[in-house]
């Protein structure tokens, strides 16, 4: 997405510059120099975070947020080296298995750990598994995300976490005012500009994720319409 131009000043673009310089050189590789071209980074996809299934009504061939108590956790070395943690909640259980792995993240999967974890759940040879899945420990009933979680194009050491940042920061402060009279936008039927960048960004929870990502939804048609 282009957009329309936006005026520059030399204090416009406040988000770029407290960047650190290694970050600014990666943005630049995907074509973002000024906040506003966060703004216009859009998702590629989204993964949903407002919602934990319990681990035995967890569909599997799709990505799932699943929470539950670590009650095994050990390094094996068959067939090769590999820490395989052993998850329960109240409804069953699932093995996560990681191939490559730190000293760090088996110290937050060490027995007696609530974790939280977002993956595709698979037969594995010892069941219901989780290779390689995001996680994180948690206390009992923390909050869960109110939104989708955007999953961004990106780049070698640029994560996640950093452009989702970037680009809430860069929401806060740009200016994000119409470029198209509201007597067109209506004509067209199509959303404020605010409205739809905002809903790409942070789409509630009840959207249909089809039409996000065939970006047939009315937020998508909106930007698709300042594209062309």
């Amino acid at each position: 997405m282009t957009g329309k131009a936006r005026p520059e000043t030399a204090s416009a673009d406040p988000v770029i510059s407290a960047a650190p310089k290694a970050a600014r050189e990666k943005l630049a590789k995907l074509g973002i120099r000024r906040d506003f071209d966060l703004i216009l980074h859009l998702p590629l996809r989204y993964v949903d975070e407002t919602h934990i299934y319990p681990i035995r009504q967890a569909p599997m061939g799709q990505t799932v947020q699943v929470e539950g108590v670590v009650v095994k956790s050990e390094v094996r070395f068959r067939p090769r080296r590999q820490l395989v943690c052993l998850i329960e909640d109240t409804s069953g259980a699932l093995y996560v298995r990681l191939i490559h792995f730190y000293p760090n993240q088996a110290k937050v999967l060490s027995e007696g750990t609530r974790v939280r974890l977002l993956g595709e759940i698979r037969v594995g040879f010892l069941g219901p598994e989780m290779v390689h899945p995001q996680f994180r420990a948690v206390k009992e009933e923390a909050p869960l995300k109110e939104s989708l979680t955007p999953v961004y194009p990106t780049t070698a050491g640029l994560s996640q976490p950093t452009v989702r940042g970037l680009i809430g920061k860069a929401l806060a402060r740009c200016d994000l005012s119409d470029t198209l009279p509201e007597a067109l936008r209506d004509e067209q039927g199509l959303m404020p500009f605010s409205n739809a960048v905002r809903y790409l960004h942070e789409p509630p929870p009840d959207v249909s994720m089809a039409m996000l990502e065939n970006r047939s939804h009315p937020a998508w048609q909106r930007l698709k319409f300042d594209e062309l």
